[in-house]
């Protein structure tokens, strides 16, 4: 019995990081709406070492369709603008000599679908990744049976209660895409 807990115990973590990763990429993939998330993968050269730009500079959103950075250093402006241009996000740096300024575009009805796809492929990604976790601790339970005599009805309840966290998780995913899905396709 404890031996089941053990590696259901042992699982939890595993998954509890799969979907916080899926809800950090999903919170990162920006919906025409202005948000700090969408500089999370920016690199900036700052004295030698890559840096997040949140970490160089105040990222403020002063209105819907703005981001402002303030480098905490003014020799940092050409650099943060550089990394944003080399980025690929789609916005186009302004820089004032004091502050860089991003205005975010609006979604077209192309860019929203190639936004949905890719939400829809980090989602299967997540579940990808805890259909993995599922098989080593159904695995290991299987061993325990062999190797420990873990009793039949035992390791069965252990499969069962690993399922169903699956399925917990797998329901939290659907109700994160349901979200972003609605806050993508509004207009």
């Amino acid at each position: 019995m404890g031996q089941k807990r053990a590696i259901i115990d042992a699982a939890m973590p595993r998954m509890d990081k799969a979907f916080a990763h899926f809800e950090s990429e999903i919170a990162a993939i920006k919906a025409g709406k202005a948000s700090p998330n969408v500089l999370n993968g920016v690199m900036v050269e700052s004295y030698g070492a890559q840096m997040p730009v949140n970490q160089v500079a105040s990222v403020t959103v002063p209105d819907a369709r703005t981001i402002l950075i303030q480098p905490w250093d003014k020799n940092l402006l050409a650099p943060i603008e550089k990394a944003i241009i080399n980025s690929n996000l789609g916005m186009t740096p302004s820089n004032n000599g004091e502050t860089i300024r991003l205005n975010v575009p609006p979604l077209t009805e192309e860019r929203r679908k190639e936004l949905m796809k890719q939400i829809k492929a980090e989602a299967e990604t997540c579940r990808v990744a805890l259909r993995g976790v599922r098989r080593d601790a159904i695995e290991a339970i299987k061993k325990a049976v062999k190797a420990d005599g873990l009793p039949e009805d035992v390791a069965k309840d252990g499969e069962d209660e690993v399922q169903k966290i699956v399925d917990g998780f797998s329901k939290r995913i659907d109700e994160v895409l349901t979200v972003k899905e609605k806050e993508i396709m509004t207009v």
